[in-house]
C-alpha cells in the first residue's frame, strides 16, 4: 500500500535519464529506419515516439501506404524501389501481410526495432522542450510520457528530427521555412501562385465493411450538410476506403502545426457527411448493408516546417537528374503538389510531374546549417517546396534517413559533427548495408570477394524466351526492355498473329541517360509487310552497335490486326512494357508539363504487375550474354544499366557461383543479396498483393568451402539481403553458394561479399 500525506508545495513526476550516441525524436517510417540503421551500426539509440505505435503516416492510426521512387509502378522509373530497411520492411511485410492489414505492419515495424539490443524505444513520449549547451548546440531533449506519467531526459552528442513537424529542430533554433518559395528564388517553374497556395493539407481516411444485413447511419451533428460544397463530390464511391480518399485533404490555408486539431475536426465532417451521402443519399443501393468500421483519429500529415541544410534541394535537381558528390539516397516520386483548399477545390485535388528517371538526394540536404549536432530526417530535410512535393513520401523518407542513422555512426567514429562526416565512408557504409545511390557503385576494398575469381555452374544466355499458347493484342505500343552488351545489336524475333494484310512499324529505341529508363531516343525504325497467318515472324535486324553495355527497348508500334505471342518465361532485369498511363499518378500516356514549368515531355511505357505482364515469345541472335558470374562483385546490386547479376541457365538443376582465391583467406562474414523484384512497389496497407515472395529471389540455398564443409544452409528464404556471420571464421581458398531452390525465376544473385568479421 502506498499512502502519502498532503503536500503544502506541488509534486514532480518521474523522471528517468538516459544518455545515447543518438537521440531521435519521432517514429515514424523515416524515425524507424534512422534508428534501425544506427544501433545495426553499433549506436546506442534513443526513439522516442509520440504515438503508442510505429510507422507514422503507415501506421495503423492513419494507413497510409508506403510508397516511394517505384510510384505504383506508373513511371519509368524500373526497378527502383528503395533498400535498405526499407526494403526489408516492404519485402517483410508483403511475405506476412499481401493483404495490407494495417495493424500487421505495425508488429513489423514493432519487432524490427526491439529486436535491435541498442535501442530504447519510448512509445507515447513526445519531445516538449530542448536545452542548448551553446547557441548552436544542443544539450538534451525532454519528453513526457503520458501513459506512464514520466518525463525522459536524453542526452546524446547528435539529434536527428524525425518528428514530421520538426519539433526539436524549432525549438533548438534551426533555420527552416514554412511554405512555397517564389519561382524567383530558385529558378522553379513549377512554383505555385497565391492561388493554386502554399501548404499541403492533412488527410484523414475510413475504413467500410458489409455485414451482409441492412445497417442505418444516423450522420453525427457536426457531419457535413451539404456534400456538393466539395467539388469533387461524384467521385466518392461506396466501395472504396483508406488512402483511396487522399484527396479528402484540407488545411492548406491554415498553419498546419498549430491548427491541426482544427483541421482534424474538419475532415471527420468531411468523412461523416460522406458516408452520409453513401448511406442515406440513395445513389448507392449497394451500401445498404455497408457500415463504417474504422475512421481515423489522426490526421495524416503532409508538410510544415522544412528546414534549412547546407544545401536546398530544388526542382532542376530532380528534373535535370543532377550528380551529387555527396550523393546518400534516391528519390523518383512526382513532384506532387496540391491546392490548399483541398476537398473544397474546384482545381484537380493533385498536379503530378515526374522525371524521366531517378534523382540523387545529397547528404549536404540532411543536417542543420546552424545547429552543428542536429541530423534532418523524414519530409522536413532540406528542399524546397517544389521539390518537397516529391521527398515528402514515405518510402524516400525512410531512404534518407537511413542515410542519417549511418552518417551518425560515422560521425561518433570519427568524433565530428554531422558536417564534416567523410562523405565516401558514408557512401561505402550505406552501400554495404543495402542503400541505393543511383550511379555510385560499392568500392569495397575490405571485401574478399573483389579479389577471387567468380565462376559458375552455368550463366543464363538471353536468347530464347519459348512460346506459351498466349497473344496480346497491339491495341497500344508495346516493347521488350531488353539488357545488350556492347558490340553488335542482336537480331530480335518476335512472332505474331496477323487477322489481315497489314504493316507493323518496329523500332528500337533508347534512353538518352545511361541507367534510365525512358525510350525517348529512336535508333532504328522500319515498316513490316504482315500477311494473314498465326506465329507471323517479326524480325528486328539493325546494323546499330552498343559502345557500352545498355538497355534497349524493341517495340512494336499500335496495329490492332496484330497479336503478338507471349511467353511463360520471366528472368531479372527484363520486362514487357506499354505505352500507356496509370491514372492513379499521371493524366495521360504522354507528359505534356504547361510551357515555362521547367519539366520534361515524355512517353510512359510502363509494366504490369503479376500474374500480367507476361515477356513476349522472343529470339536474339546472337544471344546476350550479360548474366556473368563476374556481376556479383560488380559493386552493383539491382539492374541500372545492366541487369547486375549472375543468372542460371535455365536446365542447370543444381546451380551453383564459386569463389576461388589463389591463397587461403580468413572469412567470418558472408553477405548474399538477392533478386526481391525491386521495380515491385510493394504498397503496404489496403492495396492487396497475390504473391508472398518474388519468383526470382532464392529460396534455399548451402555455402559450402572447398573442403565441403557446410558454412550455412538456409531452408526458407525471401528477402533481400542475408548477412551470414560465422560462429568461428574459416580459413579457406574456395566458397560455393549452392542455390537449391528458387520461388520460381531462375536462380539470381545480385552480390556475394566476404569479410575477414
Amino acid at each position: 500500500m502506498i499512502r502519502e500525506e498532503g503536500a503544502s508545495g506541488v509534486r514532480t513526476e518521474l523522471c528517468v535519464e538516459l544518455m545515447a550516441d543518438l537521440a531521435i525524436a519521432g517514429g515514424g517510417l523515416a524515425g524507424t529506419c534512422a534508428a534501425i540503421t544506427a544501433a545495426r551500426a553499433g549506436l546506442k539509440v534513443v526513439l522516442m515516439q509520440d504515438r503508442p505505435v510505429l510507422g507514422g503516416n503507415a501506421s495503423s492510426e492513419v494507413r497510409l501506404w508506403i510508397l516511394g521512387a517505384t510510384s505504383h509502378m506508373g513511371n519509368n522509373n524500373r526497378w527502383a524501389r528503395e533498400g535498405g530497411v526499407v526494403d526489408e520492411i516492404l519485402v517483410e511485410n508483403m511475405h506476412r501481410n499481401p493483404e495490407g492489414n494495417a495493424l500487421i505492419l505495425d508488429t513489423i515495424l514493432l519487432e524490427k526495432v526491439t529486436a535491435e539490443a541498442n535501442i530504447t524505444l519510448l512509445l507515447n513520449t513526445a519531445v516538449h522542450e530542448v536545452e542548448k549547451s551553446g547557441p548552436d548546440t544542443i544539450a538534451l531533449m525532454r519528453g513526457w510520457c503520458s501513459q506512464n506519467s514520466t518525463s525522459y531526459v536524453v542526452r546524446a552528442p547528435l539529434y536527428c528530427d524525425a518528428s514530421g513537424d520538426g519539433v526539436v529542430g524549432f525549438l533548438a533554433g534551426a533555420a527552416f521555412r514554412m511554405g512555397a518559395e517564389s519561382k524567383d528564388e530558385f529558378g522553379e517553374g513549377f512554383a505555385p501562385d497565391a492561388e493554386y497556395g502554399e501548404l499541403l493539407g492533412h488527410s484523414m481516411y475510413f475504413y467500410s465493411k458489409d455485414t451482409g444485413r441492412p445497417v442505418k447511419f444516423t450522420p453525427p451533428e457536426f457531419a457535413l450538410k451539404d456534400i456538393t460544397v466539395i467539388p469533387r463530390y461524384r467521385d466518392i464511391r461506396a466501395k472504396d476506403s483508406g488512402c483511396r480518399f487522399w484527396w479528402f485533404e484540407y488545411g492548406g490555408r491554415l498553419d498546419t502545426v498549430h491548427e491541426t486539431e482544427k483541421i482534424k475536426w474538419e475532415l471527420w465532417r468531411v468523412i461523416y457527411g460522406a458516408w452520409n451521402y453513401i448511406k442515406n443519399s440513395g445513389r448507392f443501393p449497394e451500401a445498404e448493408t455497408m457500415t463504417l468500421e474504422w475512421v481515423g483519429t489522426i490526421p495524416g500529415k503532409r508538410e510544415s516546417r522544412r528546414f534549412e541544410g547546407d544545401y536546398i534541394l530544388r526542382q532542376q535537381d530532380l528534373v535535370e537528374q543532377r550528380t551529387h558528390a555527396d550523393a546518400v539516397a534516391s528519390g523518383g516520386w512526382a513532384m506532387d503538389l496540391h491546392p490548399a483548399d483541398g476537398v473544397y477545390s474546384a482545381q484537380p485535388a493533385c498536379t503530378q510531374w515526374h522525371s524521366k528517371g531517378v534523382y540523387q538526394i545529397p547528404y549536404r540536404c540532411l543536417y542543420s546549417r546552424n545547429i552543428t549536432n542536429l541530423f534532418l530526417a523524414g519530409r522536413i530535410i532540406s528542399v524546397s517546396h517544389v521539390a518537397f512535393g516529391s521527398t515528402r513520401v514515405m518510402a524516400t523518407c525512410g531512404h534518407t534517413a537511413q542515410a542519417v542513422g549511418m552518417a551518425a555512426a560515422v560521425c561518433r567514429k570519427h568524433g565530428v559533427a554531422p558536417a564534416a562526416a567523410p562523405v565516401k565512408e558514408l557512401q561505402r557504409a550505406l552501400l554495404r548495408a543495402g542503400q541505393h545511390i543511383p550511379g555510385v557503385a560499392l568500392e569495397d576494398e575490405e571485401d574478399l570477394a573483389r579479389r577471387a575469381s567468380i565462376t559458375a555452374t552455368s550463366e543464363l544466355m538471353l536468347d530464347e524466351f519459348a512460346p506459351c499458347g498466349e497473344t496480346l493484342a497491339l491495341d497500344a505500343p508495346r516493347a521488350m526492355l531488353l539488357p545488350v552488351a556492347a558490340g553488335p545489336v542482336p537480331v530480335v524475333r518476335f512472332l505474331a498473329d496477323v487477322s489481315e494484310p497489314t504493316t507493323l512499324d518496329v523500332e528500337i529505341r533508347a534512353a538518352s541517360r545511361a541507367g534510365n529508363f525512358t525510350p525517348e531516343v529512336t535508333l532504328f525504325r522500319e515498316t513490316l509487310t504482315m500477311r494473314p497467318g498465326t506465329a507471323q515472324p517479326v524480325e528486328i535486324r539493325t546494323a546499330l552497335r552498343l559502345e557500352a553495355p545498355g538497355y534497349l527497348f524493341f517495340t512494336l508500334l499500335k496495329n490492332p490486326a496484330v497479336r503478338v505471342h507471349l511467353s511463360d518465361a520471366r528472368v531479372t532485369g527484363v520486362l514487357s512494357l506499354t505505352q500507356t498511363m496509370n491514372a492513379a499518378v499521371a493524366k495521360g500516356t504522354r507528359q505534356e508539363p504547361p510551357e515555362g514549368s521547367g519539366i520534361d515531355s515524355f512517353e510512359f511505357w510502363l509494366p504490369s504487375r503479376r500474374p500480367g505482364g507476361k515477356n513476349f515469345a522472343l529470339r536474339a541472335n546472337p544471344p546476350a550474354a550479360v548474366y556473368g558470374a563476374a556481376n556479383a562483385a560488380n559493386g552493383v546490386a539491382r539492374p541500372e544499366a545492366q541487369p547486375n547479376a549472375w543468372v542460371a541457365a535455365r536446365e542447370d538443376a543444381q546451380p551453383r557461383l564459386t569463389l576461388r582465391w589463389a591463397e587461403a583467406q580468413t572469412i567470418g562474414r558472408i553477405e548474399l543479396v538477392f533478386d526481391t523484384d525491386f521495380d515491385h512497389p510493394m504498397e503496404s496497407v489496403l492495396w492487396g498483393h497475390p504473391e508472398r515472395a518474388m519468383p526470382f529471389c532464392v529460396r534455399r540455398y548451402r555455402v559450402t568451402d572447398g573442403d565441403g564443409r557446410v558454412l550455412r544452409e538456409c531452408a526458407e528464404n525471401h528477402q533481400t539481403r542475408n548477412s551470414i556471420v560465422l560462429a568461428e571464421p574459416v580459413t579457406a581458398r574456395e566458397l560455393h553458394i549452392e542455390v537449391l531452390e528458387t520461388h520460381g525465376a531462375p536462380a539470381a544473385i545480385f552480390e556475394v561479399r566476404c569479410y575477414a568479421k
